[in-house]
């Protein structure tokens, strides 16, 4: 029964995170002129909304006709599942980084990055979790069905050190670009865009977090997750919170301290602020906000 209500529970998630993340889609890739930071969002709204779509899929598998049915393509979805997930996780890592390179040594950064770091390391990390899921379903036997004894325990030990590395660096640049706003005498004014990115990070450490340690225990104890399947859909519901959360949080962001009552409010005026990399005494005006 409780696993019947989590299932249901995460379809609603699921749901509500693709019309949230289509949208962020849509004006981020439409209606929104390119920045920095609207590159690398629009790549983490790309891998949020395919995951929540894969998880739809995977809702199905979990039906015992589907499963009985069409077992290859429910075995298929597994490293599919992982490639959306690392993919995005891969791309908040890099939005974190980047920025605390651009608060802790803003000259550096301002003359040294090429112009089109965000588009090519986005391009990078979609390649190499591609390149990782490809590998792994086939040593594996997600896709072949027949496991490579010795490949495919050394994909497991890259994906866990993958993992691992993409957690310290979102974590540690967070917490020193936190550091930086809150603490010392030489603090950076805090904006919106900082507000967006931490809130971000804080849903992934809370919600993101749990399923990427789980997939990591089986994959590297070799246990089948049916042997603890309440805790593999508690994380799973998790994950899908994490990849619907991120609209809200724009649009959240975006229209915190503005008066509803004096103009009117667009999702693409409030997306805009969200990424907004100025100071809050220095916020464009409506204008500004509407040209551009």
């Amino acid at each position: 029964m409780k696993i019947l209500i989590l299932e249901w529970l995460t379809l609603i998630i699921v749901l509500a995170g693709l019309a949230g993340n289509a949208v962020v889609l849509w004006l981020l890739g439409v209606r929104i002129g390119r920045t920095t930071f609207s590159v690398y969002m629009l790549s983490l709204a790309g891998a949020d909304f395919l995951f929540l779509c894969c998880q739809i899929l995977h809702c199905l598998c979990s039906l015992p006709i589907f499963s009985f049915g069409f077992p290859k393509i429910c075995r298929f979805f597994i490293p599919v599942l992982f490639f959306f997930y690392i993919a995005g996780l891969s791309i908040l890592s890099a939005i974190s980084t980047e920025r605390c390179l651009s608060v802790l040594w803003p000259i550096w950064y301002r003359c040294r990055r090429p112009r089109h770091t965000s588009a090519i390391m986005c391009a990078l990390l979609w390649a190499l979790s591609l390149l990782r899921s490809i590998l792994e379903g086939d040593y594996c036997g997600f896709l072949t069905g027949h496991l490579h004894l010795v490949w495919c325990p050394v994909l497991d030990f890259i994906t866990a050190a993958w993992l691992i590395l993409l957690f310290v660096l979102t974590s540690g640049s967070s917490l020193a670009l936190m550091t930086r706003l809150l603490c010392g005498s030489q603090r950076v004014p805090l904006t919106r865009l900082c507000v967006t990115l931490m809130l971000t990070v804080l849903v992934f450490l809370l919600c993101g977090l749990p399923v990427g340690i789980h997939w990591f225990l089986v994959f590297w104890s070799q246990i089948r997750s049916d042997a603890f399947s309440h805790i593999s859909q508690v994380a799973n519901t998790l994950s899908c919170i994490n990849s619907s959360a991120n609209p809200v949080i724009y649009f959240f962001v975006g229209s915190f301290r503005q008066r509803w009552q004096k103009r009117r409010q667009t999702l693409r005026l409030l997306l805009q602020r969200a990424l907004q990399d100025t100071p809050e005494g220095e916020s464009l005006p409506q204008e500004a906000l509407e040209m551009s």
